[in-house]
């Protein structure tokens, strides 16, 4: 990436923020997404883990369609945990959290982009979720105390934060001893063609700023998570590779073609891991 990471993060928050506005789902700029007579953001959802019974469980324009995972399925969360959820975007998997733990667990979101924030807020108070609340922050600088939940998730973010480092040394200090993180993200196998590192379209579609998956997996074990391990991982399918509209960012402004995309994004992988923080932590 020739970005830096306050122009990164700009970027992201742009993007980001018009995909709320117009509640359409992509990982990717908005204006990249793509119609479809099924709904998109139900169809990436049940491609990525999630059922019929997640989906129709939260409220209208929560689910956008933003994740390559689904970290609840693996969170193995309890009624009374604290779930913190780092990029919770429009609350999807709070508020899926929120009716596991229930009334007397509690679920924190913390989103830096203004407009997810606003849609989030507005479904939890409309829809009564009292034990979910959404804080604005950066993950890098979490604003939680420390040793505040049991379980931290996150869905397809950390591969946007320019200082991965930083962001698990934050997920750690939130963290309770003996707490669990669980993450979905984007890694590679290997490292992605010039064209593709340096594109913002590729960055904001969660592609660009994806690193190694040895390198992830040494940052997470590097700030003191114990039994690091990998769940799941998958790459994307040659069908959902060529809908995904990551790829067409990557098309639109690289005039490359379908074929060449897609050998060039062969190395991406969707990543389902977990740790845990020591109980003397």
């Amino acid at each position: 990436m020739t970005m830096d990471n306050t122009e990164a993060k700009k970027e992201v928050r742009k993007a980001y923020g018009l995909i709320a506005k117009e509640a359409k789902p992509c990982c990717g700029p908005a204006k990249t997404c793509c119609g479809n007579s099924v709904d998109p953001a139900v169809r990436i959802s049940k491609n990525i883990g999630y059922d019929d019974e997640d989906i129709g469980a939260v409220p209208d324009g929560a689910n956008l369609g933003l994740g390559c995972g689904n970290p609840i399925a693996f969170a193995e969360l309890q009624p009374g945990e604290t779930v913190l959820d780092l990029g919770s975007g429009a609350g999807f998997d709070c508020f899926l959290a929120s009716k596991v733990v229930g009334e007397n667990g509690s679920v924190i979101g913390v989103d830096m982009t203004p407009e997810m924030l606003e849609k989030a807020r507005s479904a939890a108070q409309n829809e009564g979720y009292d034990n979910v609340e959404f804080r604005m922050g950066e993950i890098e600088n979490l604003p939680v105390a420390n040793d505040t939940a049991d379980v931290v998730i996150s869905n397809c973010v950390i591969n946007l934060v320019p200082d991965k480092l930083r962001a698990f040394t934050e997920a750690y200090r939130a963290l309770k001893p003996g707490g669990r993180l669980m993450v979905s993200d984007i890694v590679l196998e290997k490292e992605l063609p010039d064209y593709l590192r340096q594109s913002v379209s590729a960055y904001v579609g969660c592609i660009s700023g994806a690193v190694l998956k040895h390198v992830y997996l040494d940052i997470i074990r590097s700030v003191g998570f114990r039994d690091v391990e990998v769940l799941e991982e998958s790459h994307f399918s040659i069908e959902s590779m060529l809908n995904d509209p990551s790829a067409k960012a990557v098309i639109e402004k690289t005039k490359v073609t379908p074929e060449q995309a897609e050998m060039a994004l062969a190395p991406v992988l969707s990543m389902r891991v977990r740790g845990v923080k020591g109980n003397g932590d």
